[in-house]
């Protein structure tokens, strides 16, 4: 959802429920980068008292990462965004613009008074080659206005809105890819799931099981505290030789659920496109290093996994190669919004 176009000096800014991430980019090379946790409660909230206090802690992330740009390209989280493809009658531009202006109220769960739409097209239909296929994406505008609202405050002048879901496949796909893939960014309260399809998204869900479920199921069936729990969570994780496979069995039927709704996706994507094979998945988010993770999904989907990069389409400079290779799990969405061409 561009406001303005033109503009190559910005930053992207993922505005997460337990971090706030920035990046920004000097043509392909990694520029500046930086991230502060922040509060679920807080980057949830609407109040003004938190909304400024989210500002804040934005404020003085961008002073520590020396971001050079007042221009900037903000997320919009999944839970926020509602995201569909539709079939549409082929139709010259002009025609098809203002049919998408009428119908759209047709495929947005909300009025459109209410709304912030935006549409791409993505090619031909896979279901009748007479149409074509479109992606739309809504938001609400009440969400949008505060949002502006909150960074102009701070001196930021907004030049794109963007679903996570967009930004995290441009950064963790290569160019021009021609296969299927399957990206799934497992946050603290929720996973976003992306199946995409030459290197544009196909499906979007956002399933509400991340990684704080897991640490609560460790808490209940282990009776541990919350600290314990989530040290036991990323130490041991899915490995069954650990603690005798107690951490395990206690987390265990939390990320089968998880990989259940993933299995729904897939068989979803795959009745729509038939015969279309998806290549792999890749996992992002905190939650992705969890020890056994990528080897337990890869067992139960039958897909190679891999750990997402955030930095694959970007050059970093040698001399920090480890230290970036260690964060670029928790970078997709904030290095997508900044290769963003707007």
């Amino acid at each position: 959802m561009s406001l303005l176009s033109g503009i190559n000096d910005f930053f992207g800014l993922d505005i997460g429920t337990s971090a706030i991430r920035v990046v920004q980019l000097n043509g392909a090379s990694l520029s500046r980068y930086g991230s502060v946790p922040v509060d679920a409660k807080l980057a949830a909230s609407d109040a003004v008292p938190d909304q400024q206090k989210v500002a804040e802690i934005i404020r003085n992330l961008i002073g520590q990462a020396k971001v050079s740009s007042k221009n900037v390209a903000v997320g919009i989280p999944s839970n926020k965004v509602f995201t569909t493809v539709v079939d549409m009658d082929r139709l010259p531009q002009r025609e098809l613009e203002k049919t998408i202006q009428y119908q759209v109220e047709n495929y947005i769960p909300m009025q459109l008074s209410e709304a912030k739409f935006d549409w791409a097209m993505l090619g031909d239909s896979p279901k009748d080659k007479a149409k074509i296929e479109l992606l739309i994406s809504s938001v609400g505008k009440k969400y949008v206005e505060q949002r502006l609202d909150m960074l102009e405050s701070i001196g930021l002048n907004v030049i794109a809105f963007e679903p996570d879901s967009l930004a995290l496949t441009r950064a963790l796909t290569p160019p021009n890819t021609l296969t299927a893939q399957l990206l799934l960014d497992i946050g603290n309260d929720a996973t976003d799931l992306v199946i995409s399809l030459f290197g544009m998204p196909r499906l979007i869900r956002s399933i509400p099981t991340g990684s704080s479920a897991l640490i609560r199921a460790a808490i209940q069936n282990l009776n541990i505290d919350e600290t314990q729990a989530k040290q036991f969570v990323f130490k041991f994780g899915l490995s069954e030789d650990k603690l005798e496979g107690q951490v395990f069995k206690a987390i265990v039927g939390s990320v089968d659920s998880l990989i259940g709704e993933v299995d729904k996706s897939i068989k979803f994507f795959m009745a729509r496109y038939t015969g279309v094979n998806i290549e792999k998945a890749i996992v992002a988010g905190g939650a992705s290093v969890l020890p056994n993770f990528p080897l337990y999904l890869a067992n139960k989907t039958g897909l190679n996994v891999e750990i997402g990069n955030a930095w694959r389409n970007v050059s970093i400079p040698s001399s920090r190669q480890n230290d970036l290779m260690a964060i670029a799990n928790h970078f997709p969405v904030a290095a997508g919004l900044a290769e963003r061409v707007v």
